[in-house]
């Protein structure tokens, strides 16, 4: 067979993914053979409307030989889903659809022992409703993943949230030493795997300037107990930061991951520094999963004006 080929689920069938996929292949910086589980008919109409001319290879998803991959061709293992057009609005009607996605993908990952794993973006009303929080911890549930942890990775700088898509007034809850042993764990283990180096890492204090004016916060009761404890067994690691000023210039440079305490405390200074420049990679699951740093984007539909650089670096770091 080769090189390992990346499996891909084009996610939300009503989405910018099949756009900047589209835009990723044509770019071809990559040499893995790829195999993307969509709608055969969803994908021909985006093709033509967006005006992308690919050739197209079914597989049978049955098959545990995949010989006849063409790295010319998109490798397609079809899953059947019915529209009236293409561009429609997100609703809840495709969720058959996804799920079934993704558990052809994990199927085919488990039968023959693949290890890359792509996935476009979901709408988390639409999909989940409320079920589970997001993809990562969808994807801990059917892959019987204890322990997983999110990690936004630019070469330059990771951040990792705590608490992933969780409600504010919720977070101080699930703040614990024990998910912060977790989380440097899984962080340290996956640089050490892929980099062979001890990550640098930077945690954040929940409260403004890590103070409050009650007793007993999260800082004093969890936070710092746990850094003390994680720098008794030699973690680089250093805390809390205040969150507004740990992504300043002068502190940047010293730390090649920023733990946060919830989604968009770290979120959002990534994706100020580095745009689309950075993927979404969950640790802790039996495979490498990425995802491209955006949403489905339903404002942007049909209209070819999207940004494909999450994917085209999700594509190169499985490629090696």
């Amino acid at each position: 067979m080769g090189k390992e080929p990346i499996i891909i689920v084009a996610g939300e069938p009503n989405s910018v993914f099949l756009e900047i996929f589209f835009k990723s292949i044509k770019a071809k910086t990559y040499k893995s053979p790829l195999i993307i589980i969509v709608s055969r008919k969803l994908l021909k109409d985006q093709m033509r409307k967006l005006g992308f001319d690919f050739k197209i290879n079914d597989i049978n998803k049955k098959l545990k030989d995949f010989s006849r991959l063409d790295n010319n061709k998109i490798n397609l293992v079809n899953v059947d889903y019915s529209f009236n057009k293409c561009f429609e609005k997100i609703t809840s009607k495709s969720n058959k659809y996804i799920n079934q996605c993704f558990i052809t993908a994990l199927n085919i990952i488990q039968q023959n022992n693949f290890s890359k794993f792509i996935n476009g973006p979901i709408s988390k009303k639409s999909f989940l409703k409320g079920k589970t929080l997001g993809i990562t911890e969808y994807l801990s549930n059917k892959t019987k993943s204890n322990e997983v942890a999110m990690l936004i990775y630019n070469k330059c700088l990771a951040v990792s949230p705590l608490t992933t898509h969780l409600a504010l007034k919720d977070v101080h809850k699930k703040i614990t030493k024990q998910k912060i042993y977790t989380q440097v764990n899984l962080i340290n283990k996956f640089y050490k795997t892929r980099f062979d180096k001890l990550p640098r890492i930077a945690i954040t204090g929940l409260n403004p300037h890590c103070e409050s004016n009650f007793q007993n916060s999260e800082e004093d009761k969890v936070i710092i107990p746990a850094i003390k404890k994680l720098r008794l067994k030699n973690n680089k690691i250093n805390g809390p930061f205040p969150a507004d000023t740990i992504f300043t210039k002068s502190l940047l440079t010293k730390y090649d991951v920023i733990i946060g305490m919830y989604h968009d405390q770290v979120l959002t200074p990534m994706k100020a520094l580095f745009d689309f420049d950075a993927i979404n990679i969950t640790l802790g699951l039996p495979f490498t999963r990425i995802s491209p740093d955006h949403g489905p984007n339903y404002s942007m539909l049909g209209k070819n004006l999207s940004n494909p650089k999450s994917l085209m670096k999700a594509l190169k770091f499985l490629d090696k």
